[in-house]
């Protein structure tokens, strides 16, 4: 008895849904991502081994350069706009809704107050030549004490820390050290490079 042949089918798969997925996927990503912003200094911070990681959401970071300027940094965009608000509302300065945004979008500055309206709307192709002179520590106007207290206020969750170079100048770190005392923040951490532990086991 002859056996029954049964016709072989080529097998198509649709892939239209996946490249649809795939460029969707693309498209999400290319909207969300934030590049980060290339900072004003440069700083060459000093080595340590210790293991603690700093969750980078919740970080006001404040920068301190070899020459002494000082600059601040409230991690997250509506944090940043909330804080570009307080801080206008302090110095009686109203930014637009596009300074608020510019400011969103900046990351570490280090401007008097004074001179933050011609900074954010200098144009981005010449904003990198923007002179930052750091965040004024005058004992007449210690603003860097009003941007602690107002980034605590904004998200109490975030933990302060300094990133020196390791040529900072020791009295501006203790300048620092001190605002942040007197705003009752006893607990800050110092970025370092990591480095190797010597009194690991191999």
């Amino acid at each position: 008895m002859p056996k029954v042949s049964i016709p072989k089918k080529s097998i198509f798969i649709d892939m239209t849904p996946m490249v649809d997925m795939a460029f969707l996927l693309v498209t999400f990503f290319m909207l969300t991502t934030q590049f980060r912003p290339e900072e004003p200094v440069k700083v060459e911070t000093p080595g340590s081994i210790s293991p603690i990681k700093v969750d980078p959401i919740n970080a006001t970071t404040i920068t301190i350069s070899t020459d002494g300027r000082v600059f601040f940094d409230l991690a997250g965009k509506f944090y940043r706009q909330a804080l570009i608000k307080e801080m206008g509302d302090r110095y009686g300065i109203n930014f637009t809704q596009d300074e608020i945004n510019t400011y969103a979008v900046q990351g570490m500055i280090g401007i008097p107050m004074n001179q933050m309206k011609n900074y954010l709307n200098t144009p981005v192709e010449r904003r990198k030549d923007f002179q930052q002179t750091g965040v004024p520590m005058d004992s007449t106007d210690n603003q860097l004490s009003f941007w602690v207290l107002a980034s605590r206020a904004i998200n109490p969750q975030s933990r302060i820390m300094i990133k020196g170079d390791n040529v900072s100048q020791v009295g501006v770190v203790k300048k620092v050290i001190k605002t942040l005392q007197d705003q009752n923040v006893n607990r800050f951490a110092l970025i370092t490079s990591e480095e190797s532990n010597p009194n690991a086991k191999q």
